[in-house]
């Protein structure tokens, strides 16, 4: 078995509205696809695909689950534009020798690592 690359991330959620203020408002994802009524909403990142999901009862947001880390351009803006909005942190901004990270929570308490590789 080889994995050939990562179709998409989904991310759970319980108002789709309010997901959509906090990902497309607040982190500036545009919306690329939309699916099953509007409860499922996909955005392209790079070569990559987003998506939050309102479609199940069995299927429910959580602080302990998968996250997924968006890649920034410019690390310390996007820290900055976070805290303007008051995003919630579980993670304060951090270095390790490859980079830089931190921790916020959407709506619903789903965690997503802002990340920033440094120059190699």
């Amino acid at each position: 078995m080889k994995v050939k690359e990562i179709g998409f991330v989904a991310i759970p959620v319980t108002d789709m509205e309010r997901a959509r203020k906090f990902y497309e408002g607040v982190l500036g994802l545009q919306e690329s696809g939309r699916f099953l009524e509007g409860k499922w909403i996909e955005y392209g990142i790079g070569k990559d695909t987003l998506c939050i999901a309102s479609i199940s009862d069995t299927w429910t947001p959580s602080d302990q689950g998968t996250g997924a880390a968006l890649e920034m351009e410019n690390f310390d803006e996007a820290i900055a534009e976070l805290k303007k909005a008051s995003v919630t942190f579980a993670m304060d901004a951090s270095e390790s020798p490859v980079c830089h990270m931190a921790i916020v929570q959407d709506p619903d308490g789903n965690k997503l690592m802002i990340h920033k590789l440094k120059p190699i």
